[in-house]
């Protein structure tokens, strides 16, 4: 099976050792691309080539232009790979209707697979279904989501959970050696492994999903709530 994939990145190469075929890469960083080809075996993707299967695996902010300029390469199956699903789906359906179409959303870094896999396919057929074989057989778990189920949830897994974090790290003080709770010393694991990552991707995923004018929203309620209120919120969190 010859493959594109569009966007060499952490998540394009991690996608690229789990399906295979005979690779080709490409990105608007030529060096990426030509190291990814070269860390793969593979080769630097040329205008006009066409591929049985194309993955696009980029920022989630050129999600839907990536689509529209490389489905049409897609002989057989476009992929999305961006954390995204309803735009980059109905991009898919809307240049090339006839392909088979399939969006995937790896709920973890590459570093952390294998792991849960959201899915949602249109249009599937047998080449979707060798990628979603090729994801099953890596250890990963498959679970199928509708594109717009999909997109709500993220507001609260990524884009609150995110917010909440990093807002914890911005006011948080140094705390004596010795002084930790069990609660403490679980929101700063969370915040060093949120802020181990990549500072765009976080902006990506916050102007996607939001979340971050809910988290100071609720902030503001628990520190304006008197004790009544305040055992009201409790319960609400509860």
């Amino acid at each position: 099976m010859d493959h594109l994939v569009v966007g060499a990145g952490e998540m394009g190469r991690w996608f690229a050792g789990v399906i295979g075929g005979d690779l080709a890469f490409a990105d608007l960083d030529s060096t990426a691309a030509s190291e990814a080809a070269a860390a793969f075996e593979g080769r630097v993707a040329d205008d006009g080539d066409t591929f049985e299967l194309v993955t696009v695996a980029v920022p989630l902010p050129a999600a839907t232009a990536a689509v529209e300029e490389h489905a049409p390469r897609a002989r057989e199956a476009v992929v999305d790979l961006t954390g995204r699903m309803a735009d980059p789906l109905a991009a898919m359906a809307d240049t090339v209707p006839d392909r088979e179409r399939l969006s995937i959303h790896p709920l973890f870094a590459a570093e952390n697979a294998p792991g849960n896999v959201a899915v949602a396919a249109e249009n599937g057929g047998p080449t979707t279904d060798r990628v979603l074989d090729a994801l099953r057989d890596a250890g990963n778990d498959l679970v199928e989501v509708a594109p717009a189920e999909h997109d709500r949830a993220m507001r609260t897994v990524q884009g609150r959970a995110h917010a909440a974090i990093l807002a914890f790290g911005l006011a948080a003080e140094e705390v004596p050696a010795g002084l930790e709770t069990p609660v403490y010393e679980a929101l700063t694991d969370l915040l060093e492994q949120v802020t181990g990552g990549t500072p765009r991707v976080y902006a990506d995923i916050q102007a996607a999903f939001g979340g971050a004018d809910d988290v100071a929203d609720a902030a503001r309620r628990i520190a304006e709530a008197d004790s009544e209120t305040f055992a009201d919120l409790y319960e609400d969190a509860r």
